[in-house]
């Protein structure tokens, strides 16, 4: 049958809350215009991130129940870093509470003020911790990604090229790492290849310089490479993932997004010099290194949703589910990043809405239109978000995993042709108030 359906069935249900545009209206009032602000019982589908809002299964929250509190030497930790080695081959793990605090330990120890660190795109967090550490992060996607209507199998890839000039013209000792996030978030979910991981590599290894995975995604850009790269059709989603950590020196990894966790995040390395300066920091900031910050029922969740992400029933559904609401969108004439990605779908508020310049900010214009409009909450990747940075201006739409079934998915579908036939009628934004990193969570604006 041709037909893709949920390979799950629902077994607990929580209720949605109907606002009307009138609510809407004062809630963006009293948030300053910004969707972050807005309490998430006011919110009808809520699409602002996959991150931490999955729907985890029986098998975690039987593994809940398993979960060992001891302060030190716990069996969740150990059960985790089981399947943890199994998956990336990594000799060191830590867990810590969230994807942005590994982050945050990496490039406190390995970046100083001067160093660069490229990438094939930083998304937001990433970018703030290692400029917070006095580094410049420096996006290397491929030329032809800065048309988003170009449909390439592997949009997401790092030009390997350009990593070589950088390497050659400013030296190792300037470059600490280098990183590849899989899959490409801010580049519009697109996948990167396992070519590309393997030419990155052998660039890093000539110079001597580590490269690490940022693998929020590790799972869905393994089945891209199933499904496109020639010669990987008969592998499975599992031993994909593994050759593509055997690339990689270390990795970061947000629990929250491919291993369906409410919270937590992992910091691995292969370099035991390194591995010792996070351990010392994540004690310091996080927590003894067997919990990290996290209780041990998180431990024990992650690990069963680190195997069950890999199910290939379950990935197929979800790249095809994501698809869906892209081409029922995009065949109607809005404009998306093409081809539609994995967890999210993007759309280029910038050729949607040209008469709003990108100092009016038009993914965000768009972002809170679609929410006055339905209910919807999306996530603004752009002028906004990454300042003079953004080399896109786009809507985000992140699905959840596991949460919303066919009929949300085509009540979003619907709500956007709707916004789509007047889109002459929006306008822009301007910042009211901002704090200096990441101003995209807490900036109040106003309408132009």
């Amino acid at each position: 049958m041709r037909t893709i359906i949920e390979p799950f069935r629902i077994k607990s249900v929580e209720p949605l809350r109907q606002t009307t545009r009138e609510e809407r209206e004062r809630y963006l009032a009293q948030a300053g215009y910004n969707l972050f602000l807005i309490d998430a019982r006011n919110i009808l589908i809520d699409l602002l991130t996959d991150s931490g809002t999955s729907a985890m299964s029986t098998e975690q929250w039987a593994a809940v129940m398993r979960g060992d509190e001891s302060y030190a030497g716990s069996e969740s930790f150990y059960r985790l870093k089981k399947v943890v080695d199994a998956l990336t081959g990594f000799r060191h793990m830590v867990p810590a509470h969230q994807g942005r605090a590994a982050e945050r330990i990496l490039f406190a120890v390995m970046c100083k003020p001067g160093h660069i660190v490229p990438s094939n795109t930083h998304f937001d967090t990433t970018r703030a911790n290692i400029e917070f550490n006095g580094a410049r992060a420096v996006d290397l996607p491929l030329p032809e990604a800065a048309d988003t209507q170009a449909r390439l199998d592997f949009k997401g890839n790092m030009d390997v090229a350009a990593l070589e000039a950088l390497l050659e013209k400013e030296g190792a000792e300037r470059v600490p790492l280098a990183m590849l996030t899989v899959t490409n978030n801010s580049g519009g979910g697109q996948p990167v290849s396992l070519a590309n991981i393997e030419a990155v590599k052998r660039v890093c290894a000539r110079h001597g310089v580590p490269l690490y995975l940022d693998a929020c995604r590790f799972a869905e850009n393994a089945w891209f490479i199933r499904e496109r790269e020639p010669g990987y059709q008969d592998w499975t989603p599992k031993r994909i993932a593994q050759k593509m950590f055997s690339f990689a020196d270390g990795c970061t990894f947000s629990a929250k997004k491919d291993a369906f966790a409410n919270i937590g995040g992992l910091l691995c390395s292969n370099d035991d010099r390194v591995f010792q300066q996070e351990t010392n920091l994540l004690i310091l900031t996080e927590g003894f290194p067997t919990y990290g910050g996290l209780a041990g029922r998180d431990l024990d969740a992650i690990a069963v949703g680190l195997e069950e992400v890999l199910d290939p029933d379950y990935l197929r559904y979800r790249i095809v589910s994501t698809g869906y609401l892209g081409r029922h969108i995009a065949d109607r004439g809005v404009p998306i990043v093409e081809p539609p990605g994995g967890h999210a779908i993007y759309i280029d508020a910038a050729r949607m809405l040209p008469h709003i310049p990108r100092e009016q900010f038009p993914g965000h214009a768009l972002a809170v239109e679609l929410y006055r409009h339905a209910g919807i909450r999306g996530v603004e990747i752009g002028s906004l978000m990454f300042g003079e940075a953004a080399r896109y201006e786009l809507l985000r739409l992140a699905i959840p995993r596991r949460v919303y079934t066919q009929s949300h998915i085509d009540y979003v579908v619907e709500a956007i042709l709707e916004v789509n036939e007047r889109k002459q009628e929006l306008r822009g934004f301007e910042i009211v108030d901002a704090p200096p990193f990441l101003r995209h969570f807490s900036a109040r604006l106003r309408p132009v």
